[in-house]
């Protein structure tokens, strides 16, 4: 079977570009993804508390993962290794899209796996170190890092779904149910309406 494993860390980035890429590179190769497995996690929870954790265990000799780069599916060189050692090991394939990479259980694969993951590990440090040192530039320089104490933000997650919104309660549907629906929590809802209904 052939899966496609898509990640993102928080609920403001979108799954969409990684299924896109993921979906254009099925077709120039003729591949048809049999599952997707899509989860907003951050890459620092261990593989066991992700979805990818069940997936992997559920995974056969001969299948194939698919995800658009390596860093989707952990945080760090050694959960990234973890994951690839136990998918070679098994005669599991992993083939990243950004990356190019098809990663069997060959010793040119193990190779790639460990030399790529450490790239893009060191890339993310350089970035976090970079980031950094621009936010304690700017403290030092006296500006006010985040958002104004006291201040919302104006966009929200049910933000553009208010006509929807009311017509469900206006059909009596409860705020559990319109949270079920639109995939947040019931208190989301209420003070969604609160605020904004």
């Amino acid at each position: 079977m052939t899966y496609g494993y898509i990640r993102v860390s928080t609920d403001k980035q979108t799954i969409e570009n990684q299924r896109f890429e993921i979906n254009n590179f099925c077709e120039k190769n003729t591949l048809i993804v049999d599952r997707w497995i899509e989860e907003t996690i951050s890459g620092a929870k261990s593989v066991q508390e992700r979805k990818l954790g069940k997936l992997l265990k559920r995974m056969k000799k001969g299948d194939i993962l698919i995800c658009s780069e390596l860093s989707r599916l952990g945080r760090n060189l050694l959960m990234i290794m973890g994951v690839l050692n136990e998918c070679m090991n098994r005669d599991i394939q992993v083939w990243t899209i950004k990356d190019n990479y098809r990663l069997g259980s060959d010793i040119n694969s193990k190779v790639l796996a460990f030399a790529f993951g450490l790239s893009a590990e060191i890339e993310r440090n350089l970035i976090s170190q970079r980031t950094k040192e621009a936010l304690a530039r700017k403290k030092a320089e006296g500006i006010i890092l985040g958002r104004p104490k006291g201040r919302k933000s104006s966009k929200t997650k049910l933000t553009g779904q208010e006509k929807r919104i009311k017509e469900l309660l206006e059909r009596k549907v409860s705020y559990s149910a319109i949270g079920r629906i639109l995939g947040v929590h019931r208190l989301t809802v209420s003070s969604f309406v609160k605020e904004r209904v």
